[in-house]
């Protein structure tokens, strides 16, 4: 029989689940799906690494103009379930923004949902577990990506398409559910925030000032540049971070299509093969589409921004 061996992934684990079962005793657990919802509250929910953090940076830089957001004070304006008590996420002012990863909750009323290509997502998640210590550096992204569209390395949100069916499928095109796609955002941040700010506003958080300088602004204190900045300053202080790997950055490229030098044709076609129906429902071209028809492909994607 096969003994397991140590690593600092299993240490890792070990150090989360002592630490969890003190902060059960302590009255200190974390909120995750117990949290209190309350009607009035604004939920910021994605897949991992679909831009969700930088989304908060951007709202909060918004709402927020006189004390920019940072690592440091980004859990008390808008705070991850995840790594915030029940108890003191209760005392914060209505209406609140949360961050969430979880499918489809009937209870969250008022919904801003973040989609990303599973294709960049899929790179992004693998360096967000070699900095967890979950896999080794030198881990083959061949092997990564199958165990990645079966949901192995975080089973708590299921497979990128069981997340974003579970949320398009029950709201979309409900009044109280925005729709966001990463691209959108990276190709005109100032514009999709400003259909943040409207929907906010709608949510009673408003108003809000969506005046182009304000909006600039708090594109500006959201770079990817300031935040990998930040990181290096406050990593060592931030719940998601202090306890991974300090030399690997939880910040990386922020770009679209990094999927396209980085994957194999093999694992581009084997993540295609899986989620390709909800790829191109949300606009996103496949690459034996683009191979067949580049033409139509160009002329469709082109359609699709212009009637979003």
């Amino acid at each position: 029989m096969n003994k397991l061996q140590p690593t600092d992934g299993n240490l890792r684990r070990a150090i989360r689940v002592i630490g969890q079962i003190g902060r059960v005793l302590m009255g200190r657990q974390f909120a995750g799906r117990n949290l209190t919802v309350f009607p009035d509250d604004v939920f910021l929910v994605s897949y991992p690494r679909s831009g969700n953090t930088w989304t908060r940076f951007l709202i909060g830089n918004l709402l927020h103009q006189d004390e920019p957001v940072t690592f440091t004070n980004i859990e008390s304006r808008i705070p991850e379930i995840y790594f915030n008590p029940d108890h003191r996420m209760r005392r914060l002012p209505p209406p609140r923004i949360l961050k969430s990863h979880e499918c489809f909750q009937p209870h969250y009323r008022r919904i801003i949902y973040i989609v990303r290509d599973p294709r960049d997502v899929a790179v992004s998640f693998y360096h967000h577990n070699v900095k967890a210590g979950n896999i080794p550096d030198d881990y083959p992204m061949e092997d990564f990506v199958p165990r990645f569209i079966n949901a192995e390395f975080d089973t708590r949100w299921g497979s990128w398409a069981d997340h974003v069916l579970s949320w398009i499928l029950l709201r979309q095109n409900r009044p109280e559910f925005l729709l966001l796609r990463y691209e959108d955002m990276q190709r005109d941040a100032m514009r999709e925030l400003a259909r943040i700010a409207q929907f906010l506003n709608k949510c009673s958080l408003g108003p809000i000032d969506v005046s182009s300088e304000k909006l600039q602004r708090a594109v500006d204190r959201s770079s990817h540049e300031r935040m990998r900045a930040l990181e290096k300053e406050q990593s060592a202080d931030w719940i998601l971070t202090k306890r991974t790997r300090h030399d690997k950055p939880f910040v990386r490229s922020a770009k679209a299509g990094t999927w396209k030098s980085v994957l194999s044709p093999a694992s581009v076609a084997s993540i295609e093969a899986a989620w390709g129906t909800v790829m191109t429902t949300l606009g996103y071209e496949l690459e034996a589409e683009i191979a067949r028809f580049p033409s139509a492909s160009a002329g469709k994607s082109e359609a699709n921004r212009t009637t979003r």
